[in-house]
């Protein structure tokens, strides 16, 4: 008997900066960050460390639109060790180039999606495997602008719409799941998932090791953003990389 790994799931350790420092939003809110007190680089560098193969990076700053943390952000991804995957305030094409050429392995786009997919269709194109799209959901509906506003578009339509650009994948958040402080349901991200060739990564689901092992099992997530729960040690990451890792399954060996 031969051993053959199934596909396993990547782990996003991820950092929120917010005036310098990693933050998470309570409820979405972008005015009531909790404050965690940990060095940004430092804490990118013990991601690499526990044996991450990608982090996650958003500049709430440049979401909100009063600034950024550009040098915060340059100091991170050249001492991180590892791919650094960026959003925020992606609004422009220069943004995307400018943030590649620095070394970002990935730019995450939502708003920009909303308002000129066809912008979106050619940066993938120029940029293969590097583009990310954010599709953000409450109620039925996506939101743009960091939550605040609801699109006429429902998250099947607008995924399929999509579906030709070659996306390095599509992260998809629950914002219902997300903002509820008990264990979220993976009903949107099942579904959403089924719905595209896309690679998913899932957003706001992950509260503990179990939500981890949950998720493996979700067909086409191929990945999930921790941030809040690695923070605040609810999640060991080298515990959370280990259950992420494919699962060997037994296959005949014929002669």
């Amino acid at each position: 008997m031969r051993w053959k790994g199934t596909a396993g799931m990547i782990i996003y350790p991820t950092l929120e900066l917010h005036n310098g420092k990693c933050v998470s939003l309570t409820r979405g809110r972008l005015e009531e960050p909790v404050i965690w007190h940990v060095d940004p680089v430092e804490t990118a560098r013990g991601f690499a460390a526990a044996g991450a193969e990608w982090m996650h990076v958003t500049d709430i700053n440049a979401l909100a639109g009063d600034g950024d943390n550009a040098e915060l952000l340059e100091e991170i991804i050249r001492a991180a060790g590892i791919p650094v995957q960026l959003g925020g305030g992606f609004r422009s094409r220069d943004a995307v180039e400018r943030w590649i050429d620095k070394g970002a392995g990935r730019i995450v786009i939502g708003t920009m999606a909303a308002h000129d997919p066809d912008l979106l269709r050619e940066l993938a194109k120029y940029f293969p495997d590097q583009i990310v799209l954010a599709v953000d959901v409450f109620n039925g509906a996506v939101m743009t602008e960091g939550w605040k506003s609801q699109s006429a578009f429902t998250p099947e339509d607008y995924i399929k719409a999509f579906d030709d650009a070659p996306l390095a994948g599509i992260i998809v958040t629950d914002i219902d799941a997300d903002i509820e402080d008990t264990d979220g349901s993976l009903g949107v991200i099942t579904q959403l998932a089924a719905q595209t060739h896309h690679p998913v990564i899932a957003r706001g689901t992950v509260r503990s090791a179990d939500d981890v092992s949950r998720l493996k099992y979700v067909p086409n997530v191929a990945g999930t953003l921790i941030g809040r729960a690695l923070l605040s040690r609810d999640v060991d990451l080298e515990e959370v990389l280990s259950l992420a890792q494919a699962a060997p399954e037994p296959t005949a060996e014929f002669q």
